[in-house]
């Protein structure tokens, strides 16, 4: 649980505690001592390593002279998941048993005081409080006189715990991975396993562990944390076998760790079902992108291209294979890119290239010299890479739809998006390469099915109108573009930014009278364009600022941070969590559909909802672990807590009804 919201209280503790004593043992022999701990409904305590967050039981003991305790031994913790952090923990009843070694002078019949003074956390997902209690208990010293429940007591306890795992197990450091081999029948079974990893900051606690087999020998590979200490001697951990909470103890030591294994299909990280469902989602969410208002126009003027293509099969197809290839080479750029800055430890998720004022800048210039080109003050027709018609221009032309599409999430492609930030490299990057098969399909299909291409319109003087006419989709891009400089950067770089892009289309134009003059255009462009991009090297950064404050909304929405759900959920009210962009098309269509409308407030204020808004806009760390927390790799995601219960995820398309339903299902407060 998070510790940045501590709340501290006197009595009672939200975990109580005792200290329970043990079969009577002979002098100098050995009992066990056990702290039970119970924690209340909601609330839970931390295993020795709490992970991400958390921390672990400390005790102070006062024994009789000659008396020793040995390290405390605890149960096979649970793993919980709160805003992208790990933590290890009980929520139900458990015992940490400690070793207890009578003094070799005590008295058969000795009555031995022993107290303890322990301290704790006790953690609900929304508040932590650190609590502590003096516990004391009785060692009698043998004969064994105890009675019966007092065994089964310490017998059920002791089962328990992780059985040791009676084998040597090895662990292997690499830069980014602590990868173990674990001696383990082949038989033994494996329900829900995880490794627990005792050594402190280690390994990555919350990303997705690896599991394969080697005959006898299991593999579990985990990322490594992101500063963890150089290699130590030993790592202790325990190994999860199954939901019940059998497991197993070891300590491991470095040695040769096999290099693969048949992986095992443990969780959404091995899910051979999974997986295609997936893939399903990526390539339908890919599709449904086409539809944005910056893709279109350049998805269907490729489309024209094909009907210049004329009775052409092969070119057909050289086009579409080509475009294809630049779709999805770029989503898998872009797919690389922020697998490797989150396994660097950057807090960043998909469309992470619009929350940077440089990229904005960039995809501004870019936006006007495509609304130049279709408006025909000039024509873009560099031999041998990107003539008009050719495959190298499809590709080229791939690529910039791409760039341009992934910025918003959209139906289908949440769950896909958000599994490929938990995934394994490989499938991770399968899930990127579909979502580009998805972008490219329908071009792929015309280009492909003769039907389909025998269908489009016969080339002809409308071919100029029509390009004309998606002149004014892709300005209106770019005069979004410019908005969105300013909200995320502020006026003077929108200011700066526009004055540029005027410059590249007066270039262009030039370029485009030489053009129609049949002189040569190439060189003073070039030039240009290089003095054009040092200016804004120089300039762009010396002017960006932080962004514009967030819109007004009619729901009066508190910014989101994690205290501030912390505090909403304590409050007992239901609370709507609502993550957008100032670049997401699908947010600002919900905003205006769903949450901006004086009904919904009504419904709001009558059922007392509070309402947090994340922006996510500029890269928000907290926003990103909350987003990657909800298995949700960017925005829209609404979320709705209500005053009891377990949170439900919104659809990503919300109709007028939707949020006004959630807040009053009766009618009542409408």
């Amino acid at each position: 649980m998070l510790l940045t919201a501590p709340a501290w209280a006197a009595s009672p503790n939200h975990i109580a505690a005792e200290l329970v004593a043990g079969p009577a043992p002979a002098p100098g022999e050995e009992t066990q001592l056990a702290i039970v701990m119970r924690p209340e409904p909601g609330w839970h305590g931390y295993w020795l390593n709490p992970g991400d967050a958390g921390l672990g039981m400390q005790m102070d003991w006062t024994l009789p002279s000659g008396a020793k305790v040995g390290e405390p031994h605890y149960p096979v913790p649970r793993t919980l998941l709160i805003s992208g952090l790990m933590n290890h923990v009980y929520e139900d009843e458990y015992a940490v048993l400690v070793p207890f070694t009578a003094p070799e002078n005590a008295k058969p019949g000795a009555q031995l005081p022993v107290t303890v003074k322990a301290q704790w956390l006790a953690c609900t997902d929304e508040i932590c409080v650190p609590e502590s209690a003096e516990l004391a208990a009785t060692v009698r010293i043998g004969p064994d006189t105890a009675a019966g429940p007092l065994k089964a007591r310490f017998e059920d306890w002791t089962q328990r715990l992780p059985a040791p795992l009676g084998a040597e197990a090895t662990f292997a450091l690499s830069d980014d991975a602590v990868r173990f081999a674990i001696p383990l029948p082949a038989t033994a079974s494996l329900g829900q396993p995880h490794l627990f990893v005792a050594h402190d900051k280690l390994v990555d606690y919350a990303a997705p562990q690896v599991f394969s087999r080697e005959g006898d020998m299991l593999i579990i590979s985990i990322p490594r944390a992101r500063f963890a200490p150089a290699s130590p001697e030993e790592v202790k951990a325990v190994l999860r076998l199954d939901a019940e909470g059998n497991g197993v103890i070891f300590t491991a030591r470095p040695g040769a760790v096999p290099d693969s294994g048949t992986p095992l299909t443990t969780g959404i990280a091995a899910s051979s079902s999974a997986l295609p469902w997936l893939l399903l989602g990526a390539l339908v969410g890919g599709l449904l992108l086409n539809i944005m208002p910056c893709v279109f126009p350049i998805l269907s003027l490729k489309a024209l291209s094909l009907a210049r293509a004329g009775e052409s099969q092969a070119q057909a197809r050289a086009e579409g294979l080509a475009y294809t290839a630049g779709v999805v080479l770029a989503c898998l750029g872009l797919g690389a890119m922020l697998l490797g800055f989150r396994a660097a430890g950057e807090q960043v998720g998909w469309a992470f290239q619009l929350q940077e004022p440089s990229v904005v800048a960039l995809l501004l210039l870019l936006a006007c010299a495509i609304t130049a080109n279709l408006l025909g003050l000039f024509e873009f027709g560099v031999p041998g890479f990107a003539s008009e018609g050719s495959p190298q221009g499809a590709f080229a032309t791939g690529l910039l739809a791409a760039f341009v599409a992934t910025p918003c999430t959209g139906p289908f492609m949440a769950t896909a998006m958000g599994a490929a930030l938990l995934l394994p490299v490989a499938p991770a990057l399968a899930l990127f390469a579909t979502l580009g098969l998805g972008i490219a399909l329908p071009f792929l299909a015309i280009a492909f099915i003769p039907a389909l291409r025998r269908r489009m319109p016969k080339p002809g003087a409308w071919m100029t109108a029509f390009r004309r006419w998606m002149a004014l989709p892709m300005g209106l891009t770019a005069l979004a573009l410019a908005w969105l400089a300013t909200r995320i950067a502020g006026p003077w770089f929108a200011l700066v930014s526009i004055g540029l892009a005027a410059l590249l289309v007066a270039l262009l134009a030039f370029a485009g009278h030489r053009q129609r003059q049949a002189r040569p255009a190439i060189r003073p462009t070039a030039f240009g364009l290089v003095v054009l991009g040092i200016a804004a090297l120089l300039v762009l950064p010396q002017v960006e600022r932080d962004r514009a404050a967030a819109a007004e909304s009619l729901l009066d929405p508190e910014p989101f941070s994690e205290s501030a759900l912390a505090r909403a959920r304590a409050s007992g009210r239901p609370v709507f969590a609502w993550f957008t962009a100032d670049w997401c098309l699908t947010c600002k269509v919900n905003e205006k559909v769903a949450i901006e409308r004086e009904e919904t407030r009504r419904a709001f204020e009558g059922a007392g909802v509070v309402v947090l808004r994340g922006d996510w806009t500029r890269r928000d760390p907290a926003i990103t672990r909350y987003l990657t927390s909800q298995g949700a790799a960017g925005v829209p995601l609404y979320v709705w807590y209500p005053r009891q219960g377990a949170p439900e995820t919104l659809p990503q398309v919300l109709t007028p009804g939707t949020l006004i339903d959630k807040a009053c299902p009766d009618g009542t407060c409408r």
